[in-house]
């Protein structure tokens, strides 16, 4: 099915053809048509399947429509809340590449930066509002939004919401909406909380669950590497070294340990930024560009930062560090792999994260395929004097030998009396 038999009006076509958009994807075949009848949607779908375009086309379509030419003065019809600044960013970059053609304008206002630029704007008119929560109720309290008119709401990326703590913003946001509008919500897993949320926001809405929150991508190849915690940067710039690696998406657990990545990298002669919460909203912008320029190969963040990021053709995502929670896993590995592309996918695992990869792999119904071959295998260091991981070769060339005192309870009660020095194959 192309996008002409979903019914676009010209000036949509038209733009989406420009930006080299023939076949939408299953999230837009589904929900296009139901915001087109105006009914609320429920929106279960996990980052890179192209649910930015499936709200964004719809409202434009709309809001062309009903447009009322001989109203000279523009008011607030649609509003996205967004977690992040780069999200907020990329979509309203989408609203003014699919209605270019439509006479309709979008803002996008975020938090980090002064707002007289964007309070400017607001001032001369605005039809399409794309924000944060913080900023967007900071505007409201001045008086600079209002929400009276608005037509269509859309609640995107609801469980990073939920993470990043924003929901009792969001709903101090949903209460100054007017009662009669129709709303999307989007999310890429359906936690309780979501759940309860949604009910309160929607009005008898059409589920479109297009990616279920289990399932990986099969067109991303997936490999772990057991390595100790100590070597991990090494084997990361191992790995680097090979040119077949054209980009690299990086993901470290802490904002701290984004910079320190980024620094080890650019020491080794390998280019490479840091993206993430702290960091300036001129300097997180300025890395995102030269990281889709390709002028920097190796973008290192944490997984907030790294939420709103898009690129069609990035080769590799990486993850340094394993995450914690498995469905994260999942939305970051769908970083690369968009857009009907292949992608890779290699994770270095540390033998603290060995319980957080059973859990990922309980999640995806499959285990991940493991690189025994590279040149700091697991096996192969020992611990000495209990802090340092030494190759068994040089072991206790220098230091008189100690036993390695795990961080498991239960592992230390049931080696303690061996007095022998455990290996990383004895720890695991």
């Amino acid at each position: 099915m192309s996008f002409e038999k979903i019914n676009l009006i010209k000036p949509i076509q038209k733009a989406l053809a420009e930006e080299g958009y023939t076949i939408p994807t299953p999230i837009q075949k589904q929900a296009i048509p139901v915001i087109l009848e105006r009914k609320d949607l429920l929106g279960c779908a996990q980052t890179g399947t192209g649910k930015t375009a499936a709200f964004a086309v719809p409202i434009l379509q709309i809001l062309y429509n009903e447009k009322n030419q001989n109203d000279k003065r523009r008011t607030i019809q649609s509003l996205i809340v967004t977690p992040t600044r780069e999200l907020a960013i990329q979509i309203g970059e989408s609203f003014s590449a699919y209605g270019q053609h439509t006479g309709l304008n979008n803002l996008v206002v975020f938090g980090g930066v002064p707002q007289k630029a964007q309070t400017d704007k607001l001032k001369a008119g605005v039809d399409i509002l794309i924000a944060t929560p913080g900023r967007l109720l900071d505007l409201m309290n001045q008086n600079f939004i209002s929400l009276q008119n608005i037509k269509l709401f859309v609640l995107d990326e609801a469980d990073r919401m939920l993470d990043m703590g924003f929901i009792n913003d969001v709903k101090k946001i949903i209460s100054k909406l007017p009662a009669k509008r129709q709303s999307l919500f989007f999310s890429a897993t359906m936690p309780a909380e979501i759940i309860k949320l949604a009910k309160t926001i929607l009005v008898n809405p059409v589920k479109v669950e297009v990616t279920p929150e289990t399932k990986t991508v099969d067109a991303i190849k997936q490999s772990i590497y057991y390595v100790a915690k100590p070597n991990k940067k090494a084997l990361l710039i191992h790995l680097l070294k090979d040119p077949s690696i054209e980009s690299a998406l990086v993901f470290t657990r802490t904002k701290h340990g984004a910079d320190n990545v980024a620094k080890v990298l650019n020491k080794a002669k390998i280019h490479a930024e840091a993206i993430h919460g702290d960091k300036a909203q001129n300097a997180r912008q300025r890395a995102l560009n030269n990281f889709k320029t390709k002028q920097t190969r190796v973008l290192v963040a944490t997984d907030i930062a790294a939420r709103g990021i898009d690129i069609d053709e990035l080769s590799h995502v990486i993850n340094f560090e394993i995450p914690n929670i498995p469905e994260t896993y999942i939305h970051r590995i769908g970083r690369t792999g968009r857009a009907g592309l292949s992608g890779i996918a290699l994770s270095l695992c540390d033998s603290e994260e060995k319980a957080y990869l059973r859990e990922i792999n309980k999640l995806i119904s499959a285990p991940i395929t493991v690189v025994e071959k590279h040149p700091f295998p697991l096996s192969e260091w020992v611990w000495e004097n209990s802090k340092q991981l030494v190759n068994k070769e040089d072991f206790g060339k220098n230091k008189t030998k100690k036993s390695f005192k795990p961080a498991d309870h239960r592992e230390k009660t049931r080696k303690r009396s061996t007095g022998k020095v455990w290996t990383n194959r004895d720890r695991n």
